[in-house]
Formats: C-alpha cells, sequence, structure tokens
C-alpha cells in the first residue's frame, strides 16, 4: 500500500499562493521560468522563496521550471534564487543531464498518436533510464507546439501500469474534483498540477487546499 501521494503545486506566481500551498500541505512548489502565463521574474522568485522558507514546520521543496536551457545557467540561477530542484521541460538530451549539479525532475511527454505497446516500451526505457540516474520523471501529455500546462489528461491505464514499476509525478487535467479518482485507480508516487487549481488563470486557493485535502485523504 502506497503512502499519500507527493503533491507538486506548479506556476505559483505569488508568495501568498506558495504560503497556502506549504500551509495546505504541498510538497513541491513549481516556479515557471519557461515561456507560460505563470511566468516570473527572479525577483519575484525570491519573493516566494522567502516566503516559504519563512513558514515553520516542514517545508515543501521548491522547483525551478526550465524548457531548453543550458546547466550552467539553471545551476547559476539556482543560487541566486534558492530553489532546490530544477525541472526540465523540454527537449533536453540525455547526454545532458550528466552535466546538472543540482537534483532534477525530467518531464516525459507521453506521445497518445504512438501505439500502445510501442509507447509502453518507450517510456519504459525512458524511465529506468532517469531512474538510474536519480532523476524523478513527470509525466505530462504530448500536445504539439505546448511544453505542459496544458491540463490535457492521458491514458490512466498506461499510467497504472507504469506506476507499479517506477515512481513518477502524473500531470495532465488533474483537477480537485477528479483528482481522489485518479489517484485510487492510477496510485501514481505523486501528481502534479498548475491550471487546474486556478480560477480564469489565477491561482485559487480554496482549489489548492481541495486539491490537497482529496489527494491526500
Amino acid at each position: 500500500m502506497r503512502q499519500a501521494p507527493k503533491v507538486k503545486i506548479c506556476g505559483v506566481t505569488k508568495p501568498e499562493f506558495a504560503s497556502a500551498a506549504a500551509e495546505a500541505g504541498a510538497d513541491y512548489i513549481g516556479l515557471m521560468f519557461a515561456e507560460s502565463p505563470r511566468r516570473i521574474t527572479k525577483e519575484q522568485a525570491r519573493e516566494i522563496v522567502q516566503a516559504v522558507r519563512g513558514k515553520k514546520g516542514k517545508q515543501p521543496t521548491l522547483v525551478g521550471v526550465f524548457v531548453n536551457r543550458p546547466p550552467l545557467e539553471i545551476a547559476t540561477m539556482a543560487k541566486e534564487v534558492g530553489f532546490d530542484i530544477a525541472q526540465l521541460s523540454g527537449d533536453e538530451p540525455e547526454d545532458e543531464l550528466e552535466e546538472f549539479t543540482i537534483p532534477l525532475i525530467k518531464a516525459v511527454h507521453v506521445d497518445s498518436s504512438i501505439p500502445g505497446p510501442v509507447r509502453l516500451l518507450t517510456l519504459r526505457r525512458r524511465l529506468t533510464f532517469l531512474k538510474q540516474r536519480n532523476i524523478l520523471p513527470l509525466l505530462d501529455t504530448k500536445v504539439k507546439g505546448k511544453y505542459g500546462g496544458t491540463g490535457q489528461p492521458f491514458d490512466r491505464e498506461l499510467a497504472k501500469t507504469l506506476a507499479q514499476e517506477f515512481d513518477f509525478l502524473l500531470a495532465g487535467g488533474l483537477t480537485p474534483g477528479n483528482v481522489g479518482e485518479i489517484v485510487a485507480q492510477v496510485q501514481p508516487w505523486g501528481v502534479d498540477v498548475s491550471s487546474g487549481v486556478e480560477t480564469s488563470g489565477v491561482k485559487d486557493m480554496a482549489k489548492i487546499q481541495e486539491f490537497l485535502k482529496r489527494t491526500k485523504g
């Protein structure tokens, strides 16, 4: 029996949203440095980091989210801002992953156009590669021209099969209304949400709290 899934709230843009997520029990908070409506500056990121670090008790792990940026640039940003982990959400080549000096999350974009058996074999190879390097995968739906944050779900049965073999964060289409059912079916190590806890494109504190309650409850 797995423990309650880890929860990552991604695309947090204000200190008060990060504080609400931390108080509600989020395990990870994602700071978006890639092109996105949720992109923030270094100065905004520092304010969020300070707000979270000022909390008493267990603090969430802070994640800087990037797309196709050089390892040295990300390492420098981590020192300047103070986040703990880098999430790579682009087409970063496998050999480049060895160059990073901080812990990593690597987005794996699931292509629903590939036949099921081939898709499963491809994902197993990819997740095995990441596991061997202590890199946490994040499974998200592949959408042409996008690197994440689309809110598009993918095959739950495929995710369930992979969850029996690998730890990963499950993303794509999760909301407070469906996360409890999906967690019960798939039993992932963790889940990732961004647009699913927003109202009119802005983080909604009530939705963040409800998402965490239904995921961990």
